[in-house]
C-alpha cells in the first residue's frame, strides 16, 4: 500500500504487531502482577527479576537469545516447529512472540503498581464472604485497578510500534511479513532516503501522540486523571 513516495505497508503490520500484543499481554500479565503484589513466596523477586529483565538488557543481546531459543532446533522453535511444522524464525508469529516477551515488564509494572494500591482488607472481606481467590481478582482486584490497565495498555502499545532491535533480530526484514514501521524509516535512512524517512517518522511520532492523548481522556472520564 504505497501512497506517494512512502510505502504504508510496514505500519499496518506495526499496527496489527502492537495491537495483537497488547491484547494478549493485558491478559497474560495480570496474574503475574497480581501474584507478584500478593504472593508470600518468598523466591518472588526472582520472578520479578526475570520479568523485568528487558528493561536493562540491550534488545540486540535479548534478540540474540530469542533467536537461540527459536531457531527451528531450539527449545521454542522445536515445540513450535511440531505443532506448526513452520519455523519460528523470520515470521510474524516470531516476531509476535519476541514482542510478548519484550513488552513483558511494561504490562506488569503499571498492574502491579495499581493492585499494591489496593486495600489488602477489601480483598480478606471479599474472601469471607465466600468468594474464591479467582473471584476476588476478578471482582474486586480488577475493578479498582482499572488506571493501572489502561497505563499497561498505552505503555505497551507504543513500545511495540517503536520495536526495532529485537524485531530485526528474529524477524529481518521481509516485507509483509515482518519489516515493521521501526525497521523501514532505518532503512529509508540507510539508503539516504530522508524525506521518506522524515514523512515515516513524523506518522509514528504522531500515532503515538494521539494514543497518548486518547488515553489521557479516558482516564479523565474514568476519574484516574486530572
Amino acid at each position: 500500500m504505497a501512497i506517494g513516495e512512502v510505502d504504508w505497508t510496514p505500519f499496518c503490520l506495526s499496527g496489527k504487531l502492537a495491537i495483537m500484543t497488547t491484547a494478549i499481554l493485558l491478559i497474560l500479565a495480570a496474574p503475574l502482577a497480581y501474584f507478584l503484589t500478593f504472593s508470600r513466596f518468598r523466591a518472588k523477586f526472582l520472578c520479578s527479576a526475570a520479568i523485568n529483565l528487558p528493561l536493562v538488557l540491550p534488545p540486540t543481546v535479548l534478540g540474540f537469545y530469542l533467536l537461540i531459543v527459536m531457531k527451528p532446533d531450539g527449545f521454542i522453535g522445536s515445540i513450535w516447529g511440531w505443532f506448526s511444522n513452520a519455523s519460528l524464525l523470520f515470521s510474524f508469529s516470531g516476531i509476535l512472540f519476541a514482542s510478548l516477551i519484550y513488552s513483558l515488564p511494561f504490562a506488569v509494572t503499571p498492574m502491579q503498581t495499581a493492585f499494591a494500591k489496593i486495600d489488602i482488607r477489601h480483598i480478606e472481606s471479599a474472601k469471607v464472604l465466600g468468594l474464591s481467590s479467582t473471584a476476588a481478582f476478578f471482582r474486586v482486584v480488577l475493578p479498582n485497578s482499572l488506571n493501572g490497565i489502561f497505563a499497561a495498555a498505552i505503555l505497551i502499545f507504543v513500545h511495540t510500534l517503536g520495536e526495532f532491535g529485537v524485531i530485526l533480530m528474529v524477524g529481518g526484514s521481509i516485507p509483509g511479513r515482518t519489516k515493521v514501521s521501526s525497521i523501514a524509516i532505518y532503512e529509508a535512512v540507510e539508503a539516504l532516503r530522508y524525506k521518506e524517512a522524515g514523512i515515516m517518522s513524523l506518522a509514528l511520532l504522531l500515532i503515538c501522540y494521539v494514543v497518548l492523548i486518547t488515553i489521557n481522556l479516558l482516564n479523565r472520564k474514568n476519574g484516574y486523571g486530572t
